[in-house]
């Protein structure tokens, strides 16, 4: 189904939006984690942290996967297609790992917040709160890049976006 130029926009634009407000709000996430590695305020530590699970939880979790659900139905939409062209599918491969991965690490997003909502982080917590630095790094690294891929479109179609385009254009041909 091709979508009408109004929808498309309308799903690129709530594509963009989820997209640059995910990415934002990982970038918050990193700020949190490193202000929380490197406080020595305790009350500013555990308050960071409390935060950081409701970031994710509440913004982080739902604006990944508006990126991805509104990723998946702007290139359905269009002659772009999921499977044409090698821009689209790089996307696909970094945004999808990606969320996987992040439901994956709430269990050690919640478990330093619980943490901190319990005591004030010792040594031994060292280990989990540079996981989280680590992590949300490696996160807006990789949003970096689908960013990028976004902006510059690497050119390429996919064989399966090669053979269609041939086909369309034996059809047009056929049709003269």
């Amino acid at each position: 189904m091709t979508m009408t130029p109004g929808q498309r926009r309308f799903a690129l634009t709530a594509h963009v939006v989820s997209s640059v407000g995910w990415f934002g709000a990982v970038a918050v996430f990193l700020a949190l984690s490193i202000a929380g590695l490197t406080s020595r305020d305790v009350q500013m530590v555990r308050a960071e942290y409390l935060v950081m699970e409701s970031i994710t939880w509440f913004v982080i979790v739902p604006l990944c996967i508006a990126s991805a659900l509104t990723g998946l139905v702007s290139s359905l939409g269009t002659a772009l297609g999921l499977f044409r062209h090698y821009w689209i599918l790089i996307k696909l491969v970094l945004t999808i790992p990606s969320t996987i991965v992040l439901i994956v690490h709430m269990g050690p997003i919640s478990l330093v917040s619980h943490v901190a909502a319990e005591r004030p982080l010792s040594s031994a917590d060292l280990p989990l709160q540079i996981q989280m630095v680590a992590a949300a790094g490696a996160a807006l690294l990789v949003l970096l890049v689908a960013t990028g891929v976004s902006v510059y479109k690497p050119r390429g179609l996919t064989r399966y976006g090669w053979r269609k385009q041939q086909e369309q254009a034996m059809h047009v041909i056929g049709r003269r």
